[in-house]
């Protein structure tokens, strides 16, 4: 016999990822009640975003966890563009408009804690091992299966489930783009580096070998990536230090202690047809995936789920019409589109094989940093600043 889970609730959200735990928390908030499911059996321990830009901390300011996590990041003022020990490049955060002029480096899985804390303190809970199997909808709701044979009924259904989402396999929206042939490596390592800037920017080394991003993490760590072929699932100390040894500095060589952490991936360009059919509908990777260039896709997906919680609490808690759901789609997709167009062209200037290319994409590179207008430019598209036309002022 299945377990049918007791009464309806609101929303039902697939997915315990920074995304899932932004929507459910933010309508928990609400008083609008939710069920947050995800086939894991606990908590990831591993982490891939690194990055939380000055937009996302400014959103999630109104679920009072932006202090939290400022607490336990690193606040990162720069971000350089070198070939090899040579400074091409300097973009400056300092000047940004908002009360957040940095980059917050902060692995992802402290920024899920933060976010679950926030869940159980505002009355939610995550469903671990609840696996998603089937789920369909009518017109006054839907109808979700899980593998352990519970049913779950829920007015709306969000699909935080990542890149592979049944959510929008069931829901029938296609995932279009392509798969890069670059593929990444990540990994987060201890090491020795002479260089006083290292605390407090991020570099980008590029070489006639390819590009490597160093970036600071909070006790001492590093994160490093690479577009590198021929690397094992889990690159090792040996692995790492060759990447930082054949890009990066050489002046003052970083050298690698350990490794915490390591991983690779193939890199794809995905987007959502639609982000909504009837009560079913997307958010975070389940609806757009791109490079990891510039640290855009955690960001992108928690603003999703921000707006996303607003839509939904107007209609479910205010009786706002159902159609205030369509304006979701209109407001977040051109700005996946946006995101996924400048990772694509920040990848592609970072990977050009050519020698002459290279040395052409140095020299333009050197001259963009001499004019401020073009700094502040790309100062607040990495900030995700970009994607909303009126700027609060400090």
């Amino acid at each position: 016999m299945s377990e049918e889970l007791p009464g309806r609730t609101d929303v039902l959200v697939v997915g315990a990822g920074p995304v899932g735990l932004t929507l459910a928390t933010a309508l928990v908030r609400a008083g609008v009640e939710v069920v947050l499911i995800d086939k894991a059996p606990a908590a990831a321990t591993t982490s891939r975003a690194a990055v939380v830009h000055a937009r996302t901390l400014e959103v999630l300011r109104a679920m009072d966890v932006t202090d939290g996590l400022v607490e336990q990041g690193v606040a990162v003022s720069r971000y350089t563009v070198r070939e090899h020990d040579r400074p091409l490049l300097r973009i400056d955060f300092g000047s940004l408009p908002t009360d957040y002029p940095f980059a917050l480096t902060v692995p992802q899985t402290v920024t899920e804690q933060v976010l679950r804390d926030r869940l159980r303190s505002s009355g939610g809970r995550v469903l671990w091992a609840c696996e998603l199997a089937h789920i369909a909808q009518d017109e006054d709701e839907v109808v979700a299966g899980t593998a352990d044979g519970r049913t779950i009924r829920a007015r709306y259904a969000v699909g935080a489930d990542g890149m592979h989402s049944l959510v929008r396999d069931r829901a029938g929206i296609a995932f279009t783009g392509d798969t890069a042939a670059e593929s990444f490596v990540l990994a987060d390592v201890h090491m020795n580096w002479a260089e006083a800037e290292a605390g407090d920017e991020q570099n980008l080394f590029l070489s006639a070998a390819g590009t490597v991003l160093v970036v600071p993490l909070p006790g001492g760590r590093h994160r490093v990536a690479a577009a590198a072929e021929g690397m094992p699932a889990a690159p090792d100390l040996g692995h790492v230090q060759a990447l930082l040894r054949e890009r990066g500095p050489r002046a003052h060589p970083a050298t690698v202690k350990d490794v915490v952490w390591s991983s690779r991936f193939r890199v794809h360009h995905r987007l959502a047809d639609h982000y909504r059919a009837g009560r079913l509908l997307l958010a975070g990777d389940a609806a757009h995936v791109h490079s990891p260039a510039g640290g855009q896709g955690m960001n992108t997906g928690i603003q999703d789920a921000m707006d996303l919680a607003g839509r939904l609490t107007a209609v479910i808690r205010d009786g706002a019409d159902d159609t205030v759901l369509d304006g979701y789609e209109a407001e977040r997709r051109p700005v996946a589109e946006h995101v996924i167009s400048f990772t694509r062209r920040m990848t592609h200037l970072a990977t050009v094989n050519s020698a002459p290319l290279r040395g052409l994409r140095n020299t333009a590179l050197h001259a963009l940093g001499r004019f401020p207008a073009a700094r502040r430019s790309i100062a607040m598209s990495l900030s995700e600043l970009a994607a909303d036309p009126v700027r609060p002022r400090r």
